[in-house]
């Protein structure tokens, strides 16, 4: 009997509006089972040439187009995204690992993220300057416009292979900045169906070029000087080795964290361990604001852990494809070893397992421990894995500080009804963002989003990232 064979798509990338399949074929595996799913062309760095010399070309039209143009582009691109909705989904269940359910919130969010973009491409306003303000400069007023800078190179990363591409792309298009986008080597297939819908969208030709590229081969996309900002959201080493390299040129980092929640004794406690639950191991803790530290007041330390342990028991591991997964694989099951290894020299130093902590292949169980120390890896360091600690406090100030012990402040969660810690929480912690009454996970995709520390520089979420694309411009009026 003849063994029937499964073909596997050969996926070509995208430069000056030409799908191109020259170059060596990667193969891109599912992290679940290592299956091959498609095989795709990695550019060289002559196509990396080519990308750049078409998104300066396209930038000289771009940068013309009137605010309904770049809209309608967004609006379409929205449409087009929601009538693929279960392909892209399934997509990134597959390349990524990420389960169906979650993969459809990402599309949706996706969706979301191109419609605000198309609202704000009509709101990127000036501002008028009165300049009489001393003697000889009566009759002088000054007005200020924001213009988009030029050519962008975005780099993104595997864990939301969707919407963290969408978030460089849609600004872009708002602004009318043309883009060359270098996705996640593990994840290129949702970018390259974003961008098949930015193209039928009547986005210009060379205005957006997707296309994977060795580590080496991307460092043009760094030093070359026609590329006016380049925005990258990945780990902290790289993100600051870019910045180092990037010259005069803008940079937006969105890199990573170890986040921390306070959970006061006012706090709803049932609520608050459900939502850490959701927040520290939502797609499998690989996400740069997954719950990593949680703090909770030690006379209701005791009742707290019991409702989140509950909570995390409760949690499916498996098949990314099958409706009910809660948790997937990892992206490489060298992370999975990394994070059980961490795990495991926590426990020889003292640290309890509480629940979880074994690995099959990628895969790793839902993880609590306590009995940790500061200086523990599982604490000081992002695992980006299913492993959360838990620990008491006797003091909110003394909590505040042990969360900004930590290179990383992205964002932090607190839990409280007193509203004077509240606040205080805000003024002291050293983040980017203070989650108040929700787990730090929580992000809607036009809020600010960015970090300080170790976590980055500048901020995206729609209007900012905007902000970031374009420069304002003054024009002086002197009419005596």
């Amino acid at each position: 009997m003849s063994q029937m064979t499964v073909s596997v798509s050969t996926q070509g990338f995208l430069v000056d509006g030409k799908w191109i399949e020259q170059g060596e074929l990667q193969e891109i595996r599912a992290p679940f089972d290592g299956s091959v799913i498609a095989q795709v062309y990695q550019g060289t760095r002559e196509h990396a040439q080519a990308a750049i010399t078409a998104a300066v070309k396209a930038f000289g039209t771009t940068r013309r187009l009137p605010a309904f143009e770049r809209q309608r582009v967004l609006r379409r691109v929205a449409q087009s995204i929601a009538e693929r909705k279960e392909e892209f989904a399934r997509t990134m269940a597959q390349e990524a690992g990420k389960p169906i359910k979650a993969s459809r919130t990402e599309v949706e969010r996706a969706i979301f993220t191109f419609n605000v973009a198309a609202e704000e491409s009509t709101r990127i306003y000036g501002e008028y300057i009165p300049l009489d303000w001393q003697e000889f400069t009566a009759g002088r007023w000054g007005l200020v416009r924001r213009f988009p800078l030029g050519p962008i190179a975005g780099i993104t990363p595997f864990n939301f292979p969707l919407n963290l591409v969408a978030h460089k792309v849609a600004p872009a298009i708002a602004s009318g900045c043309s883009m060359i986008l270098k996705p996640a080597p593990q994840t290129p297939l949702s970018a390259f169906l974003l961008a098949e819908c930015v193209q039928q969208a009547g986005w210009p030709d060379g205005a957006l070029n997707v296309l994977p590229l060795s580590n080496e081969d991307a460092a043009l996309l760094v030093t070359d000087e026609r590329i006016k900002l380049i925005s990258f959201t990945g780990s902290a080493p790289v993100g600051w080795q870019i910045k180092k390299n990037a010259g005069k040129k803008k940079v937006i980092l969105e890199l990573g964290g170890n986040a921390g929640v306070i959970v006061h004794s006012d706090a709803d406690l049932a609520y608050a361990a459900d939502r850490c639950v959701a927040g520290g191991f939502g797609y499998a803790g690989q996400t740069c604001i997954s719950v990593q530290r949680i703090l909770v007041e030690r006379s209701v330390y005791g009742q707290f852990l019991d409702l989140f342990l509950a909570g995390v028991k409760k949690l499916k591991i498996g098949d990314p494809l099958e409706e009910s997964t809660d948790l997937g694989p990892l992206i490489r099951e060298s992370d999975a070893i990394r994070a059980s290894q961490w795990i495991e020299e926590a426990v020889r130093a003292g640290a309890r397992l509480l629940v979880g902590g074994k690995r099959n292949g990628p895969l790793l169980e839902p993880t609590v421990l306590t009995g940790t120390r500061p200086d523990m890896k599982v604490n000081c360091q992002e695992i980006f894995a299913p492993v959360v600690t838990v620990e008491s406090y006797d003091d909110f100030h003394a909590a505040v500080r042990q969360i900004n012990n930590s290179p990383y402040g992205l964002q932090a969660g607190i839990f409280t009804r007193d509203v004077k810690l509240l606040f205080n929480a805000y003024e002291e912690l050293e983040v980017g963002g203070v989650i108040a009454g929700d787990v730090p996970a929580f992000r809607i995709d036009h809020m600010p989003y960015g970090g300080v520390k170790d976590s980055g520089l500048g901020r995206e979420g729609l209007r900012y990232a905007i902000e970031e694309m374009t420069e304002p411009k003054l024009l002086v009026m002197n009419l005596r």
